[in-house]
């Protein structure tokens, strides 16, 4: 997050104003309100591997299950970052796969005595897996985006002000494998507040630069889908869409269904697989990137006002052993920056002879140039003693 910015104020304003105007009392008091993101930089994750299998025994097909979403699971990731279709992803021996898996995920499962019936999902060390998916070089990211997930049902719609499937689902998505750098709140504090339902239809572009600027964003997504159960607790209906920017572009849109309430949040699940999908397309063709109307520029910084000094002379007593010693430091005085002038008031050879320096600076600045310059430099009776070492 980048430091203060006048423009700034208007996101506290409206804070303020809406918690004295007793709009946001119901919002700040309720406990029941967002879920972390989860941290998942190091796995890629895949989910929603259905597998059916048999087996001689119980264990048997479970084991087999597994090796069957390891290689599926494989197959997806690979086709994610490749962009091309699972049915060419290359193929792993299952000891390779092993090396390769950090945990499968049981979604949810039956086991029978010689069948086994799951929803699993895997997860690969980044580490070791990035060679083998295409993501080992440097990967392409987009700028950092502030997703909204936007969720309308029973005639109601909201995003941050009350716990709900769709932020959990985006909240336990694992982005590791994602070219779009999302910005996932928490619901929590004041994100309610400023990143609500109401504020997405907001197209005031000041008003989302602060936005923007205070969570360190340069462009938002909208993930949307309104959710209809055919009666309480029985089947329900997601129409999912996602769009982009201020202007809310379409990015594509589709529909998912459940079998009843238990089966909502594996929907939710496989909707943001699905939606992640539309913006990482999206961000491939070219379309999402950062909104420069959304950055707020940093103030250059206050020019450096340069210092100048009177000149001043000095007086100098250069050790000079022989005619070289000599002109070898009268050279090195006339070619220190500051020094204009250098002026012979007595001759040595063979002793000290004695200059008179006029110098832009302060005493301090000239024995340090003098001693940069290979030759020391110490104070005597009011003058600058100087000599080459070993002189």
């Amino acid at each position: 997050m980048s430091g203060y910015h006048p423009i700034l104020r208007p996101v506290v304003w409206v804070i303020l104003l809406m918690v004295l105007g007793g709009v946001a009392v119901a919002q700040m008091e309720s406990g029941d309100r967002g879920i972390p993101p989860i941290a998942s930089e190091g796995l890629l994750d895949v989910g929603g591997i259905e597998v059916d299998v048999g087996g001689e025994t119980a264990q048997e097909a479970r084991l087999a299950g597994w090796r069957i979403a390891q290689r599926e699971g494989f197959a997806k990731l690979w086709a994610s970052n490749s962009g091309r279709p699972a049915s060419q992803a290359p193929r792993l021996s299952d000891s390779t796969l092993d090396s390769l898996v950090s945990a499968i995920v049981v979604e949810e499962e039956r086991i029978g005595p010689k069948r086994y019936i799951a929803r699993l999902g895997v997860q690969f060390d980044r580490q070791r897996a990035s060679q083998y998916v295409g993501l080992s070089g440097a990967r392409r990211r987009s700028a950092p985006m502030l997703l909204v997930p936007v969720i309308a049902t029973a005639g109601m719609e909201f995003s941050m002000e009350r716990r709900n499937p769709w932020q959990a689902a985006w909240a336990q998505y694992r982005t590791a494998a994602t070219p779009i750098d999302y910005i996932r709140l928490s619901g929590v504090g004041s994100d309610p507040l400023l990143v609500n339902a109401a504020a997405v239809r907001r197209k005031n572009a000041r008003y989302w630069k602060s936005v923007a600027d205070f969570y360190g964003a340069n462009n938002i997504l909208i993930a949307q889908v309104q959710l209809h159960h055919r009666y309480p607790g029985g089947p329900a209906t997601g129409n999912f869409a996602a769009f982009y920017g201020l202007d809310r572009e379409p990015l594509g849109s589709f529909t998912l269904t459940s079998e009843g309430e238990d089966g909502v949040p594996a929907m939710m699940n496989e909707g943001v697989e699905r939606m992640n999908g539309l913006f990482a397309a999206a961000f491939r063709r070219g379309t999402i990137k950062a909104d420069p109307n959304l950055i707020i520029q940093e103030a250059a910084p206050p020019p450096i006002e340069e210092v100048i000094f009177a000149e001043i002379p000095f007086q100098i007593q250069l050790v000079s052993p022989s005619a070289a010693d000599y002109d070898a430091g009268v050279g090195m005085l006339r070619a220190i920056p500051g020094v204009t002038a250098v002026t012979e008031t007595s001759l040595a050879i063979g002793g000290t002879s004695n200059l008179v320096i006029t110098y832009r600076g302060t005493a301090d600045g000239l024995r340090s140039a003098i001693g940069a310059a290979g030759w020391s430099a110490e104070y005597s009776g009011g003058a600058l003693r100087v000599s080459r070492p070993g002189a």
